[in-house]
């Protein structure tokens, strides 16, 4: 039986650590590097050309920068999930870089394992980031929350979720993986997933990290 490999494009304007990536990944036998670029323009080029399922993006690249990279990718191939790799760690860049559409961020002190793990988790439908730097990301979400959540609000429901997707936009609020809201809700993982891309599209939104801040802003949910 073949493995299904997640097919992997690096985004790395260093050479060395280009290099160091790219060994890396090649041990994992479930993962195929199918593209690298060391320079923005070039890298929305390739991956929209290439369609790998993942990008390992660093944020700092000469021309236009990972989030700008993002941007561009999540508009023309929305389908190609982003996992920023980079050695900025404050949450002002992790915001952006989510805001922008990346389903992660890791920062490049993490070891070969963390950055596996992290690919697993967005093929998967999770966000990853790194313990430290979700604590101050979610504690400045919550700072966002203008006003509480009230009955009357969230009947407001301004975008016209169903109740299932509403349901499921309230458990993703609390922090839950998609294999977490399927075990609640009794749905299969991809049933999630299908239920996501539908609040995705009503909201206007590109992750579920944006749908959780434009509910929040709008006081229909709570975290």
């Amino acid at each position: 039986m073949t493995m299904d490999r997640t097919r992997i494009f690096v985004v790395e304007d260093q050479p060395q650590l280009l290099k160091n990536l790219l060994k890396v990944l090649s041990t994992f036998e479930e993962l195929e590097v199918v593209g690298s670029s060391q320079e923005g323009e070039a890298a929305v080029e390739d991956i929209v050309r290439v369609r790998p399922q993942l990008v390992l993006l660093d944020l700092e690249l000469p021309g236009i920068n990972g989030i700008q990279v993002t941007q561009k990718v999540k508009r023309q191939a929305p389908e190609v999930e982003i996992l920023i790799l980079t050695s900025f760690d404050d949450e002002q860049k992790v915001y952006e870089a989510i805001q922008a559409g990346a389903s992660g961020y890791l920062v490049k002190r993490v070891g070969p394992e963390k950055i596996r793990a992290g690919i697993h988790e967005v093929m998967a439908g999770g966000t990853v980031l790194e313990a430290i730097i979700a604590r101050r990301f979610w504690n400045y979400f919550q700072s966002i929350q203008g006003k509480p959540a009230t009955p009357e609000k969230k009947a407001d429901n301004p975008w016209k979720l169903t109740p299932t997707e509403f349901e499921v936009l309230g458990y993703v609020a609390k922090g839950l993986s998609n294999a977490e809201v399927g075990h609640v809700m009794t749905l299969e993982r991809r049933t999630v997933r299908t239920h996501l891309s539908h609040i995705y599209r009503k909201m206007g939104v590109n992750s579920h990290v944006e749908a959780v801040v434009l509910a929040l802003r709008e006081g229909v949910v709570d975290l």
